[in-house]
């Protein structure tokens, strides 16, 4: 492939990443949005043990950490800094979808905790959460970015690695 072939191809992953991203995050502020309006004061119950119920996470995931907001917030920050900068090699286009996602779910929750801050400091803002399983802590649909995202991730790395070592095994033996 030529130059100008792998910077094109470059350029389409991090547009691509850029685009889910993006798309996390307005779908992600809208559906909060949407539980701040409708879940203040009453619980849907939607199928079986779904339902959906307005919390505020002022710690970090799962409910875990109360009061840890503003490291998690600056942890955040850090993440999303390092996929943007892994962006300028995305290995494919699942790739790019993955750290697009993670991207996504990330800024939707600092986005939380900017917004929603108020006089309490930077990054101090609770994030809202609404989807309830009953089994599992209540989340949002960053959250859900996030995990899927990271999941794709681990996922490629393990197929990546395995590619790798089977085609090491398979080469001809150096003369």
């Amino acid at each position: 492939m030529t130059v100008a072939g792998v910077a094109a191809r470059r350029r389409a992953g991090v547009g691509l990443s850029v685009a889910v991203a993006a798309v996390v995050v307005l779908v992600d502020q809208l559906t909060k949005w949407w539980a701040l309006e409708t879940l203040d004061t009453r619980t849907i119950h939607v199928v079986w043990t779904l339902q959906l119920r307005l919390t505020r996470n002022s710690g970090m995931a799962f409910g875990q950490g109360e009061g840890l907001g503003p490291l998690v917030g600056v942890v955040a920050l850090v993440v999303v800094v390092g996929l943007l900068i892994a962006l300028r090699r995305p290995a494919n286009r699942l790739a790019a979808v993955a750290v697009g996602l993670v991207i996504g779910g990330a800024a939707g929750n600092i986005v939380d905790r900017v917004a929603r801050s108020g006089d309490d400091g930077f990054l101090s803002g609770a994030v809202v959460d609404f989807i309830d399983l009953q089994w599992w802590p209540v989340f949002n649909v960053a959250d859900i970015g996030i995990t899927v995202g990271a999941a794709l991730l681990v996922l490629l790395g393990l197929l990546e690695g395995r590619e790798e070592r089977g085609g090491a095994a398979e080469e001809p033996p150096a003369a």
